[in-house]
């Protein structure tokens, strides 16, 4: 069986080639690729640095939250031993039931600032330091810049 209609994909369209550059053209493009290179890696480093850092504040705010929600809790506690000293009444199993709630939403909140905080930690910006030591070993010929 022979077929008389072409159905196979569309060819690309046909772009002139890139003319060659000469050696000397590549070799006086280095140090500006090299400085692109630089100005990049500088720019990693600052957005992961910043996200670090942002991580570290989010956590210690969040631990913080959950400091102030103890100390109402402490407030709280205080209120209903005084509440069951002085008055014999279901006043005072109210307040701890209050009291509990507040330690319940301190340990949510405790948690969460852990969590926030450990991604922060250690606030090096680690991948960019390794991009970095990749791209001074390809450069020096160590090794090749995809591997690692």
């Amino acid at each position: 069986m022979s077929q008389t209609g072409s159905a196979g994909p569309p060819s690309p369209p046909l772009t002139p080639p890139r003319p060659k550059r000469s050696l000397l053209s590549l070799v006086t493009d280095i140090p500006a690729l090299i400085q692109e290179l630089f100005h990049r890696e500088v720019e990693l480093f600052k957005a992961e640095l910043f996200a670090k850092l942002k991580a570290l504040g989010v956590g210690a705010g969040l631990l913080g939250a959950a400091l102030v929600v103890l100390l109402f809790m402490v407030g709280v506690l205080l209120t209903s031993a005084v509440l069951a000293l002085s008055l014999v009444l279901p006043g005072w199993l109210a307040a701890l039931i209050v009291a509990a709630f507040l330690l319940i939403v301190a340990g949510i909140l405790a948690l969460i600032g852990y969590r926030v905080l450990k991604r922060g930690i250690p606030p090096v910006p680690t991948e960019s330091i390794d991009s970095l030591q990749k791209d001074y070993r390809a450069i020096r010929g160590i090794g090749k810049r995809g591997t690692s």
